[in-house]
């Protein structure tokens, strides 16, 4: 499928969605850069549509602050900053454990074969030192947790802050070493969820959030900021 069909009006209702939901995770992922400039013309030319649901994308990429309009050079994209990534795992220590301890009281028996599922496919791709494949289940596996937990409001605060983190979870697992502490994490995790150990959730989640947390910091103290 090319990519104007994707983008299409008759492949969905909600044109200027999906082209939003586009832009913003080549902004998350990196392949929009902090301080390059979108082209309503370029962008509608490369997705096959008009420049409206270009220009209401933006508007609402500048109101969850990824990009800056300004008169002069139009659509200067800002991206997600060393400390915005500091401060979401900040939050995520304090809110993610929650969402374990509510996970660990109400995930129905199929929801638990799905996360369990979902830990044998990571131990898998690691041995196949597959990082793209496992920061794709580690993501998965997470969202099954703010599902099972059984508050919308929670989930939509957990769903938007781990999206943010996507480039830096991937470039964090690829780090020596990092990857049998992730597969420990999650395995400890689980074994919470079977035991229906809502108190050990909360504990193994918060410490698995706190210890990527220092790994993050680790490597972003690596890279020049983007400020």
């Amino acid at each position: 499928m090319s990519r104007e069909s994707e983008f299409s009006p008759a492949s969905d209702a909600s044109l200027r969605n999906k082209v939003f939901k586009y832009i913003k995770s080549q902004i998350i992922n990196g392949s929009y850069g902090p301080g390059e400039t979108l082209l309503e013309s370029k962008l509608a030319e490369e997705l096959g549509v008009s420049r409206t649901p270009i220009r209401e994308a933006i508007r609402l990429l500048e109101m969850e602050g990824l990009v800056e309009t300004t008169t002069k050079k139009g659509a200067i994209v800002l991206g997600i900053s060393h400390q915005d990534v500091e401060d979401i795992y900040a939050i995520r220590q304090l809110v993610e454990g929650l969402a374990a301890r509510w996970a660990a009281e109400r995930l129905t028996s199929a929801e638990l074969k799905e996360l369990q599922k979902t830990y044998e496919l990571m131990e898998f791709y690691a041995h196949k030192n597959d990082v793209e494949e496992i920061a794709e289940l580690d993501n998965k596996f997470h969202q099954m947790i703010y599902e099972a937990a059984g508050s919308k409001i929670l989930y939509l605060t957990l769903h938007n802050l781990h999206q943010y983190v996507q480039m830096a979870r991937l470039k964090s697992l690829g780090i020596e070493n990092r990857l049998p502490h992730t597969l420990a994490e999650h395995h400890a995790i689980l074994e919470a969820f079977e035991a229906r150990d809502a108190a050990g959730a909360e504990k193994a989640l918060t410490e698995h959030v706190r210890q990527a947390y220092m790994n993050i910091r680790g490597h972003l103290a690596l890279e020049p900021a983007n400020d």
